[in-house]
């Protein structure tokens, strides 16, 4: 069954590795500042600020996934204010606005389902975090708090990633040696790559998760409970 599935935030990175991954099979209803680099019958774009602008009227949606996000890294003596407001807005408040927007519709779908983005640096105390950890420590109590409230009708999972190679982590991986010296710490001596993560939101998105809500996935590549 072809399912009508919302992204925010699907033009770079892991959402873009995501629509990607559910073109073939699904319609897809982008929404982000600037324009995917793919053309598909089953793809629809809107421009918009998910902060600032009007969310457009969409009639009907299946799923609702979430995947903006911030690797804001300094020491806590450098962090400003305005650095936790910026990356509270655009992780949790951006993600707020879209869920208000879009549950009336998601009610009325067989199989609605709503998909968030988290890191392992909630649970694993890293230095320099404190902005990030703090903005998806937060969407992480969302999400479980929201999938209390509207079982039985719509699921609510959230994804927790390691480092993922993608423009927003550059500065973690400016280098062939950073990339290698990243892969080490990790158990399984690897980082992730978009279409690692766009495998499980194709799952956790599907029929097949139809028993799983309120669950952290920790696609941590071992670092978060095995000592390497």
């Amino acid at each position: 069954m072809m399912k009508k599935i919302i992204i925010v935030g699907g033009s770079k990175g892991i959402g873009n590795a995501i629509i990607k991954s559910l073109l073939p099979s699904n319609f897809v209803v982008n929404l982000s500042r600037t324009t995917p680099e793919i053309t598909h019958d089953n793809l629809e774009h809107h421009k918009i600020d998910i902060l600032n602008d009007e969310l457009p009227y969409i009639e009907d949606a299946d799923v609702l996934i979430y995947c903006p996000g911030s690797i804001n890294l300094k020491p806590i003596s450098r962090l400003t204010l305005d650095n936790f407001r910026s990356d509270f807005d655009i992780n949790v408040i951006g993600a707020v606005r879209s869920i208000q927007k879009y549950l009336p519709v998601l009610k009325n779908s067989k199989y609605p389902s709503i998909l968030l983005f988290s890191t392992v640096a909630t649970e694993l105390g890293m230095p320099f975090h404190a902005s990030v950890a703090a903005s998806k420590s937060a969407v992480e109590g969302l999400g479980k708090s929201l999938a209390a409230e509207l079982a039985p009708s719509i699921r609510v999972n959230i994804i927790a990633p390691t480092v993922t190679n993608t423009t927003l982590a550059a500065n973690l991986l400016r280098n062939e040696k950073a990339i290698q010296n990243m892969q080490e710490r990790h158990p399984l001596k690897m980082i992730l790559e978009p279409e690692d993560v766009a495998e499980m939101v194709k799952f956790l998105t599907s029929n097949g998760a139809a028993g799983i809500t309120g669950q952290i996935f920790k696609l941590d590549c071992g670092i978060v409970s095995l000592k390497s």
